[in-house]
């Protein structure tokens, strides 16, 4: 595996690729990888000749400097798991390689509502400094596919929006979400809770499926989403929101009448243990 830190060495190594008509898929992490991400390398590999993996803990998308502080780094191993799925180059930048003109910046990215909901109202400016460093990396990666998971939903469907208005030819491909034994979706911050918090973690899945399997059987739709807010409540969480909504042509819209065909998701995020945890799941209909 190449691993590369500067931008300059990176882009002329893929040029070099590029010129040998091979194709390009690209993984852009934060670290601390676990089998979820490994699964993106994988999905990138069976898709493209090259897969460009990037390690790089953004500042511009936390809206909460100590969340910064504490997201684990463990670039060692995250090293030897790339190697062990056989990632061709690694990106390992700084940041002041990725943010050589400072980290405050004018720029601002036409996301629509999308970025005024869910993630958004609880995370504000944190998907402008998404929007950010990922339209950063697909200019120096250039790559034909783009991977990403569905546990970071609203975000797939920012970057497809990002991909839009920046006129990028890169194909966003969308990945499902990777769940440990127990169901709890596969996050860096997992390793955060505390062994009784990743047990108690689980009842997250379990309300997501609780309502899943309710959904459309003679209770009012918004009933599940309702009951499942208070009930994680009660068991310790700090929920900030379960929401069901619509999925039309890339944008999320609330749940406020019957559903028909459409596709519904539902999202949750709660804090447990002084950790955020997200995650979503299809309730009908596909992305």
């Amino acid at each position: 595996m190449y691993l590369f830190k500067r931008s300059s060495d990176l882009k002329k190594h893929l040029d070099l690729v590029r010129k040998s008509n091979k194709s390009i898929g690209f993984v852009p992490t934060m670290g601390a990888l676990h089998d979820g991400h490994l699964s993106l390398i994988q999905a990138a590999r069976e898709k493209n000749d090259v897969v460009v993996c990037s390690i790089f803990v953004n500042p511009t998308q936390f809206n909460d400097p100590k969340d910064f502080e504490k997201y684990p780094i463990t670039i060692e191993e995250d090293i030897k798991k790339l190697n062990n799925v056989s990632t061709d180059i690694l990106f390992l930048p700084s940041v002041e390689e990725m943010y050589p003109e400072g980290l405050k910046s004018d720029l601002h990215y036409d996301f629509g509502d999308l970025e005024t909901i869910l993630e958004g109202k609880f995370r504000p400016g944190h998907f402008q400094g998404v929007g950010r460093i990922v339209h950063k990396l697909l200019d120096i990666v250039q790559p034909d596919q783009l991977f990403m998971g569905q546990k970071d939903l609203q975000q797939c469907l920012i970057i497809r929006k990002l991909l839009i208005v920046t006129h990028s030819p890169v194909k966003l491909v969308i990945c499902p979400t990777e769940r440990e034994k127990d169901g709890l979706a596969m996050s860096s911050r997992n390793t955060r809770l505390s062994p009784s918090a990743r047990k108690k973690a689980t009842a997250i899945y379990q309300a997501l499926l609780h309502i899943k399997n309710n959904f459309g059987k003679g209770l009012h739709f918004m009933e599940g989403a309702h009951e499942a807010f208070d009930d994680l409540k009660k068991q310790g969480f700090e929920p900030e929101y379960v929401d069901l909504l619509l999925l039309d042509n890339d944008l999320l819209r609330p749940l406020d009448q019957p559903p028909g065909n459409a596709t519904i998701i539902v999202a949750v995020a709660a804090w447990l243990d002084g950790v955020r945890l997200i995650d979503n799941m299809i309730l009908q209909g596909s992305l």
